[in-house]
């Protein structure tokens, strides 16, 4: 135990020292926000990649894989799939705006007001984002080194408020690029094959579990089509992926790398899935699936090598946490502070770090009592995808759509996902769908009662 400590230790100080030499670099707001526009395809496809395969996505499709066998896959093949359609169709068009944020997008089409409303929406889903993961490095820490939840999180969570307010998109770049190693060695090259072995091979596999774990639809037609329109739709709309497109130094580049972190999103999954099998076979009698992984690491690794895991496992978690919390200090710095004070965005660095820092501690405030990662993930993307969805696509296909039926859409979206979530918890698939549903009928609704809006002068540009 005392050399996992000293290996996760190192790991920690390892980003905080990436992060201090990102701070040598993020000298301006657009180093500090996108990493200067200037990533080449390694470091894109690398930070792609980490950004999108969090703890929800690790632990969660090894929990998938221990409950429902090989289509615990598909929680990672709808990211890594909304991954491949955003880089190959919307990458390059949006490379050319030079912006910031979603928002910005929005208030090309429609208005300053709609700008604001989804900055809110934007904002929220993002804390929760980070939160998830950050509730996802706690619960890590505290199975495996027997720490109390709320110092878990502090510790965890604060490694990657400190060095993401540091150093910014350059920090999280340099840090997802090493997390990005550490979680491909040790989950696919070293926990898989020996959980494999240990479990007897494929034929023992196929032997001891039901047919029905080896069906790629047995976690049931309802539960994919919700995790296309939850993850493959919140890719298409999250502030935190949008802002790595924006790192690309080109559309070519954005299209070749984006679409391979996609194929490794998607080859991710499977080898969790396969995980997750394979720790129903070592440990049928776990008393909560939730803790599939840290039991599986637990159990079939030898001291030291099982730190490298834990390494691998934060990595996953601290790339998507890290991703969320720049994400949300940016839609503050960017859409919300220039609404609050009247002015626009400050180009001073210094209030990038410390919006982010103030971001950080609400990430951590909000992950000390959020207790459920899947349902904590859930809620962000039923939130972003309910309120966002409708008037983003009404914005590029729909020339009827106006300012105040996109704000009724986000308004209506996000009340009818919130009181199904409520009424019918995070489990159900109604809220996302009821979300949807308010969201596209209020739309059409309000853009045909009102009169149409001017076009801006930009519109073209969407």
């Amino acid at each position: 135990m005392i050399l996992d400590i000293v290996v996760v230790v190192a790991y920690a100080a390892a980003m905080l020292l990436l992060g201090w030499h990102g701070m040598k670099r993020a000298k301006t707001r657009e180093e500090f926000l996108v990493a200067g526009r200037n990533l080449g395809p390694g470091l894109y496809m690398g930070t792609m990649a980490a950004t999108v395969l969090g703890g929800a996505s690790t632990v969660g499709t090894v929990r998938l894989g221990y409950v429902h066998g090989i289509s615990g896959f598909w929680l990672c093949a709808a990211l890594g799939l909304g991954i491949i359609v955003l880089n190959l169709f919307l990458a390059k068009p949006l490379l050319r705006l030079k912006v910031y944020t979603v928002t910005q997008v929005l208030e090309r089409r429609y208005s300053q007001r709609t700008r604001r409303f989804s900055a809110l929406v934007m904002l929220a889903y993002a804390l929760m984002l980070a939160a998830t993961s950050v509730i996802a490095i706690g619960t890590v820490l505290q199975v495996l080194f027997g720490l109390p939840v709320w110092i878990a999180i502090v510790l965890g969570g604060g490694v990657v408020v400190v060095y993401s307010a540091i150093g910014g998109m350059w920090s999280l770049t340099l840090t997802d690029i090493v997390q990005f190693l550490i979680k491909t060695v040790g989950l696919i090259f070293i926990l898989l094959p020996l959980c494999m072995l240990k479990a007897g091979g494929w034929d023992a596999l196929v032997d001891k579990l039901p047919a029905s774990g080896f069906g790629f639809t047995s976690i049931g037609w309802g539960t994919i089509v919700t995790y296309f329109v939850i993850y493959f739709f919140g890719i298409l709309l999250g502030q935190d992926i949008w802002q790595r497109v924006f790192t690309a130094r080109s559309g070519a580049v954005a299209r070749a790398a984006g679409t391979a972190a996609g194929v490794y999103c998607i080859a991710y999954g499977l080898a969790l899935a396969l995980i997750g099998m394979a720790a129903r076979v070592l440990l049928p009698e776990l008393p909560d699936a939730n803790n599939a992984f840290a039991a599986i690491v637990r159990a079939t690794l030898p001291d030291g090598m099982r730190g490298l895991l834990i390494a691998a496992a934060l990595a996953a978690m601290m790339s998507t946490a890290s991703a969320a919390l720049l994400a949300a200090s940016t839609t503050i710095t960017e859409d919300l502070l220039p609404w609050m004070l009247g002015r626009p965005a400050a180009h001073d660095v210094r209030a990038n770090r410390l919006y982010t820092l103030l971001a950080g501690i609400a990430v951590l405030g909000i992950a000390l009592v959020v207790d459920d990662v899947l349902s904590a993930l859930t809620c962000a993307y039923n939130l972003l995808v309910g309120g966002m969805l409708v008037p983003l696509l009404g914005a590029i296909y729909w020339k009827r759509a106006t300012t105040r039926g996109a704000i009724a859409s986000m308004m209506l979206g996000c009340t009818a996902a919130i009181v199904l979530m409520v009424a019918d918890g995070l489990d159900s698939n109604w809220p996302i769908h009821g979300g949807l549903a308010a969201g596209l009928l209020g739309f059409v609704a309000v853009s045909l009662y009102g009169k149409p809006d001017a076009a801006p002068a930009n519109a073209s540009a969407v």
